[in-house]
């Protein structure tokens, strides 16, 4: 795999690979989060006394 080609120009460089590197972290980083929330809030809620 060639990284660097003197006849692209700085757009081409810059775009994506095909192998979307990025949107997957993007994509497990955001589940993380979210299960993350869950699991405070599911905790946050079992903490709580129920009022009488």
């Amino acid at each position: 795999m060639q990284t660097y080609d003197p006849n692209k120009s700085s757009t081409e460089v810059r775009q994506a690979n095909p192998r979307k590197g990025n949107l997957r972290v993007l994509i497990v980083g955001l589940i993380g989060i979210v299960v993350l929330f869950a699991v405070v809030y599911f905790i946050y809620t079992a903490t709580q006394v129920n009022p009488t």
